[in-house]
């Protein structure tokens, strides 16, 4: 498995988050991956990590999902693929004591490159779909709880995530309606609802 830490558009590392790709072993009848594995994970990540669930989504292109985290006692990290088609996965750091608060990292997770978002507690995550049709796969560790869920607007012009919107073709971003009127990233800080 390849494991890489990535860069923020200001050139910072953020540590948190991790792009992995595993190895794929292929011939002409097709490909076989491992997809997961806990020892190879545990190690990439530096900790034993035990997961709550899975979760599996289907979006149309243009479908906007985000920026989603959950405050304590019930945080949630999660582990992200696209199973099928591509989409523009999102991690931003809202840890307050963070060098990099406030910077964001994004890849691209899509069926061709088996690539998955490693996202801690701690960050806010949200992803644009960019295929036709997209099936997301995710790892939680924690379960998801309405009390301590939160979100922040996928748009807020100070976070100035570089959404790539041109490779829409002629679809257009698609929120849910409790997306759309999510706080923007100030009022979330002076609300105290972001990490230490």
């Amino acid at each position: 498995m390849l494991v890489k830490q990535l860069i923020s558009p200001s050139g910072s590392t953020i540590n948190g988050p991790l792009l992995l790709t595993p190895q794929a072993f292929g011939d002409e009848r097709g490909w076989f991956i491992e997809s997961w594995n806990q020892r190879h994970f545990d190690e990439a990540v530096g900790e034993a990590v035990v997961f709550s669930q899975d979760n599996h989504s289907l979006s149309s292109q243009g479908v906007l999902r985000g920026l989603h985290y959950q405050l304590a006692p019930t945080t949630q990290a999660k582990l992200v693929r696209a199973s099928r088609g591509t989409i523009f996965d999102v991690a931003v750091d809202i840890r307050r004591s963070s060098g990099t608060f406030g910077q964001w990292v994004s890849a691209e997770l899509s069926a061709e490159n088996k690539s998955q978002l490693w996202i801690p507690e701690g960050f806010a995550h949200g992803f644009l779909c960019l295929s036709e049709v997209t099936e997301v796969q995710y790892k939680t560790r924690g379960f998801w709880d309405r009390d301590c869920e939160r979100a922040i607007l996928w748009n807020d012009p100070d976070l100035a995530i570089a959404w790539p919107l041109e490779q829409l073709s002629e679809s257009k971003v698609n929120i849910s309606g409790k997306d759309a009127i999510a706080p923007r990233f100030i009022a979330s800080l002076n609300a105290g609802d972001l990490f230490p």
